[in-house]
């Protein structure tokens, strides 16, 4: 499913960067108390999420209610099976475009679950250890707006930029590191209008 108003090239795509201290200079800081150390510092993977509150419906402050445990039971009934789970993403990219950042990139963000990632000769089961996060505002059905494949090229250009161990082989997803009890970013997710877009970004 292409995304909307899409196009064959981004024109003067840029990496954006990070700040010494793990933040993207661009996006919107709304810490959460969601995160701890990573064990051994390492950053080498991105796993790439969709969420919305409540499902299918887009806007208003409920995930970053849900990231900062915020999250009122009473808004709507789904809230009521989810408002005391404490999880987070270091980044979630909205509808629009903008972002937003929870955690910094150095700390262990609790976004992955029950995973597990073939990496190389081993398996490794605790992927919040060394994985980035992204949240892309959206489900499985409704097409990614070209405005968040943008903002996601360029914040995964500079995270690659940032963090050297962390290579376009190493992207994966919440459905391929959780098949049974996952499936985003769906079918609704252009995974070779994300790639083309990687390889438009200019520095």
């Amino acid at each position: 499913m292409p995304p909307l108003s899409s196009s064959p090239r981004s024109g003067h795509l840029t990496r954006l960067a990070v700040t010494p201290e793990h933040w993207l200079e661009s996006a919107r800081q709304v810490p959460s108390p969601n995160h701890n150390a990573r064990p051994e510092g390492e950053v080498s993977a991105l796993v790439l999420h969709s969420i919305s509150l409540p499902p299918g419906r887009f806007g208003g402050p409920a995930i970053e209610q849900l990231f900062t445990n915020q999250l009122d039971p009473g808004a709507h009934p789904y809230f009521a099976d989810i408002h005391q789970l404490r999880v987070s993403a270091h980044v979630l990219i909205q509808r629009d475009g903008r972002l937003v950042q929870f955690v910094p990139f150095d700390r262990r963000a609790w976004h992955a679950g029950r995973s597990r990632w073939h990496d190389g000769q081993r398996e490794r089961v605790e992927l919040n250890d060394f994985t980035i996060g992204i949240e892309l505002e959206g489900d499985e059905v409704h097409p990614y707006r070209d405005v968040q494949y943008r903002t996601l090229a360029r914040t995964v250009a500079g995270l690659m930029a940032s963090y050297p161990a962390l290579t376009r082989e190493r992207i994966t997803s919440h459905a391929r590191i959780a098949p049974l009890r996952k499936t985003d970013p769906g079918p609704a997710f252009d995974w070779a209008y994300f790639d083309r877009l990687l390889d438009d970004i200019q520095d």
